[in-house]
């Protein structure tokens, strides 16, 4: 295998990655599943809640921009926006496509990684656990829609409701109550399970619930993990942390 970069730790690779600021289970998930020879590097980025005006998308670009530029320095060779609701954004790929083009390195989001992990698993049908309240679950709904999945139930937690302060409950949230929110979630019927938000402390479940429920498991960060790797050309198969990663 040829080596990217002269570093101890990273000649595999080097992964940039953006993460809303009361974020704090997405790197911990990440240092759990990263490869040998692969390292990530993080900053973060204010939030957007308004991701369809223009004024809105021009803000959000504006800091995208700003955070890329920060993270070029350090000669990663792809930038994740692991942000679910902010980047849920149609066309999907028109996101990342434009960061790519504009900043001069790859760009994955992690919506548009969801969309790609439940089409290579050939999901169709979605069962959708969230930590959200519901305006954002009614965006989350339309979005996967749109992009052509028929949602047999989404449910979420209602954490977000009073306004963004709430929002460092998410990653509170314990593990147990998360698999019982999947459970309550789940319609037979579906053939996948989506998970979504990158704060929502998911990863140990993943296993389990495909064993329970004998249907894939995506989640934001492992959905967003899968596509950088395999966006810098890494095809290790990962045990342990759902089909997406061991069989794709």
């Amino acid at each position: 295998m040829v080596a990217r970069h002269k570093s101890a730790y990273s000649h595999r690779a080097r992964l940039g990655l953006i993460t809303p600021p009361t974020n704090t289970v997405n790197e911990a998930e990440w240092s759990r599943m990263m490869p040998q020879g692969v390292t990530f590097h993080t900053h973060r980025m204010p939030l957007h809640g308004d991701t369809t005006s223009e004024a809105g998308k021009a803000g959000l670009m504006q800091d995208l921009e700003a955070v890329f530029g920060m993270l070029k320095p350090a000669r990663v060779d792809a930038v994740a926006y692991a942000c679910t609701a902010g980047s849920m954004i149609n066309p999907v790929n028109s996101l990342p496509e434009h960061l790519t083009e504009s900043m001069g390195v790859t760009a994955v989001t992690t919506s548009a990684a969801i969309i790609h992990a439940l089409k290579t698993l050939g999901a169709t049908r979605l069962s959708v656990a969230t930590p959200y309240h519901d305006k954002l679950n009614q965006h989350e709904t339309a979005f996967l829609e749109e992009n052509g999945f028929t949602v047999d139930n989404l449910i979420g937690l209602g954490i977000g409701a009073s306004g963004p302060a709430d929002y460092v409950r998410i990653a509170e949230t314990p593990l147990e109550h998360v698999a019982d929110h999947v459970r309550a979630a789940f319609m037979p019927g579906s053939d996948a399970i989506l998970i979504t938000c990158t704060d929502f402390p998911t990863l140990p479940l993943i296993a389990q619930l495909e064993a329970e429920f004998g249907v894939p498991v995506v989640t934001s960060n492992q959905a967003t993990f899968w596509a950088m790797l395999r966006a810098v050309g890494i095809d290790d198969r990962l045990q342990g942390f759902g089909r997406l990663l061991s069989d794709f």
